[in-house]
């Protein structure tokens, strides 16, 4: 581990960690689903419910402006912890998903037909699905990036097909994948979008708890995330935009708060972000997000993300030396995510997840929401085991031995 990374010391933190599953101890290996939240996490959310509890902007007691502060707050510790240049280019969503949704709505606005849409086969269903309502909806076509047989983008066929074009508009794509752990090349893929007028998007759902980021680094125009991979709470997300490209976009959502002006009419709307926050946003829940991330920065990010490739490199090892076991996914541990997909010769993934269950893994088994992913390697589901900051090596031996136990077991051999 990191030289000076107390992996102990934070799994503390994390009261949940000490449960047993039957006799055996819990080895959570699913944070790529969703990481578990430590008590600063809790104790604040918990404390926002107890002490400040109210609606923002349109209370004006003190309840209220407690409330509408904490969550500015919220807000602006996102936009340093992400290198934004303002907190008003944070618009805060429940989730990635609505994110992706809100920019492909928002920019799909102005698409015509003869105009493209540029993903990826890697990508999670949020951000091929939205993409394609809305090139159905405007006639707009879209097109994507294919994935080499060493689970990369395919740059060179892209290259050779002229993929990325005049007719582009946008381009959206993963900047980690959530099956693979490949780290797609999102500044490289940005500035050719740039050099078309495209608009660059990038869905950091999967790469925002695991590195440090910077989004003028990324050279991206728009960033979705979620805070409950973070550690927050459920319930909010994150889009972040350019200001003067938030600016120029139509609203997504309609109602109280996003408004200037209303007439029976018409009406105008405010400036971002509130224009794209409709209604009542996830107040406590952006407070939870606010603490995650102080507690990230508490530990250091430089140092989290050398934790969570040391263990994946470990994780990488043990499992690769399994006989039938399949990584998905770049071999090396090297500018990789902490997600392991694999598969395990014979034996279905369900029933690998429900064999590790037993055995107190928490793994997910199934196409993780990527299924044109799985079916571009022929294969229609996997077992995935993802690292977040508290995971240590005794997790990852037990993984092995459930896998190796699952293996045995379904072969008929003599288990345990």
């Amino acid at each position: 581990m990191p030289e000076g990374y107390d992996t102990l010391a934070v799994r503390a933190d994390y009261p949940i960690l000490g449960r047993m599953i039957g006799r055996y101890p819990l080895a959570y290996l699913d944070s790529a689903n969703t990481a578990q939240r430590p008590k600063p996490v809790i104790d604040a959310v918990a404390d926002f419910a107890f002490s400040h509890n109210a609606n923002i902007a349109r209370a004006m007691h003190t309840l209220g402006v407690e409330a509408t502060d904490a969550y500015e707050s919220a807000r602006a510790k996102v936009a340093r912890f992400i290198g934004a240049g303002s907190p008003g280019e944070v618009v805060f969503t429940k989730n990635a998903s609505e994110s992706l949704n809100l920019a492909a709505n928002a920019l799909g606005a102005s698409l015509k037909p003869g105009d493209e849409v540029v993903i990826s086969v890697m990508e999670h269903h949020s951000n091929i699905v939205p993409w394609q309502m809305v090139c159905k909806r405007t006639g707009a076509k879209l097109r994507w990036f294919d994935v080499t047989s060493d689970y990369h983008l395919d740059v060179a066929k892209a290259q050779a097909e002229n993929l990325v074009n005049e007719r582009t508009k946008i381009v959206s794509l993963a900047w980690v994948s959530n099956v693979l752990g490949t780290v797609n090349p999102v500044a490289e893929i940005a500035s050719q979008a740039h050099a078309v007028g495209a608009v660059m998007v990038a869905d950091g759902a999967q790469g925002v708890p695991q590195r440090p980021t910077d989004v003028a680094g990324l050279g991206v125009d728009m960033l979705a995330f979620t805070g409950h991979k973070l550690g927050a709470p459920t319930g909010v997300g994150v889009l972040w935009g350019r200001h003067d490209l938030l600016e120029s976009l139509p609203p997504f959502l309609g109602g109280g708060e996003m408004i200037e002006v209303v007439h029976m009419d018409h009406s105008t709307y405010a400036a971002p972000p509130a224009r794209f926050e409709a209604g009542t946003p996830p107040i406590m829940q952006a407070v939870g997000l606010g603490a995650a991330i102080d507690y990230m920065q508490g530990l250091g990010l430089a140092a989290i993300a050398a934790h969570e490739q040391a263990i994946t490199g470990y994780m990488l090892e043990r499992l690769g030396a399994i006989d039938g076991v399949r990584i998905l996914g770049p071999a090396g541990d090297t500018d990789r995510g902490g997600a392991v997909a694999f598969t395990l010769d014979g034996v279905h993934p369900h029933d690998i997840m429900q064999m590790l269950d037993a055995r107190g893994v928490a793994v997910r088994g199934g196409h993780h929401c990527a299924r044109p992913l799985h079916e571009r390697f022929g294969i229609t589901a996997s077992t995935r085991a993802s690292v977040g900051v508290y995971t240590v090596e005794r997790e990852i031996d037990q993984l092995v031995d459930a896998v190796v136990y699952t293996r045995d077991f379904f072969a008929g051999r003599g288990v345990r």
